[in-house]
């Protein structure tokens, strides 16, 4: 997968002193609509604190190494063009450190999807509509709920272990002639049954039965991160559960708006939606 060259990344340290900088790296060193990145920050000796921004939306660093890291994602429909980023830090003699500079955010060509569902799946009832709303205001809640401390670890795994590399991700959906909101996840093809895994360690955020969703599992990795396991069979944890990578928390099915058996598999860090693909495929510490 390519990704788009940035254009943009200026470092401006303005520590007390002239000694000991802030040093900012951004990897991957490029970002489109719907991409995940790592930013690791360093020249940070007991460093007491860390933050910082992107576009206006908070990053949530942790301790790593001789610094910080934290990760950055870029909404699917995040509008093209350069965005600011700031990080700052006070050290151990409680002098703020402070880095700043800009991001260009590239557009990315997503698949459109031309789909035919029956009438009763699409033209929904006032009571199925409040429900939908509803279901929808819950999960944005959840996202909005940030765990103060980091649960996952090291690199996360594939949820589901078929051949099938997932599809669809951003994709703009014409369903029965109409245009829909863009598919926000990764559609796994596998057997009902198959058994779907946490994808890193996690606690269980919410287990329910939703209209489009069906059966689903939301598991939260800690300081705004989020990933969701839609169209489930069943689901063997419960809230509040504690789950490692690889661990098995439920079966492939085709519940809620589903044609078929399938996993839904999406990513969320905080209200931005990235591509789990790319999440996967990303070098994260331990």
């Amino acid at each position: 997968m390519v990704f788009a060259v940035l254009l943009a990344l200026l470092v401006t340290a303005v520590p007390a002193q002239a000694r000991d900088p802030l040093s900012v790296r951004w990897e991957p060193k490029a970002v489109r609509q719907g991409d995940v990145a790592m930013v690791f920050v360093t020249g940070l000796p007991d460093a007491k604190t860390a933050e910082g921004s992107l576009a206006g939306q908070p990053l949530a660093f942790f301790p790593y190494g001789d610094g910080y890291a934290a990760l950055a994602g870029i909404d699917l429909e995040a509008r093209p063009g350069v965005v600011a980023w700031r990080i700052g830090a006070i050290d151990a003699r409680d002098r703020p450190l402070k880095a700043s500079g800009r991001l260009q955010i590239r557009a990315r060509k997503f698949p459109v999807q031309r789909l035919t569902l029956p009438r009763e799946m699409v033209e929904l009832d006032a009571a199925t509509l409040k429900r939908v709303e509803e279901e929808s205001k819950h999960l944005r809640t959840l996202y909005a709920t940030i765990t103060p401390e980091r649960l996952w670890r090291g690199r996360f795994t594939k949820p589901v272990g078929v051949p099938d590399a997932g599809e669809g991700f951003g994709a703009r959906r014409i369903i029965n002639g109409l245009a829909r909101a863009p598919h926000a996840g990764l559609d796994y093809s596998a057997d009902a049954g198959t058994p779907v895994v946490a994808a890193n360690t996690g606690r269980v955020a919410l287990v329910a039965e939703y209209f489009f969703p069906g059966r689903l599992v939301v598991l939260d990795h800690g300081l705004g991160f989020y990933t969701l396991y839609f169209h489930l069979e069943r689901a063997d944890v419960a809230d509040g559960d504690r789950v490692e990578r690889g661990q098995i928390i439920g079966r492939v099915g085709a519940s809620g708006r589903a044609t078929g058996p399938h996993l839904h598999f999406a990513a969320h860090l905080r209200q931005t939606r990235i591509d789990p693909a790319l999440l996967m495929k990303l070098k994260l510490p331990e």
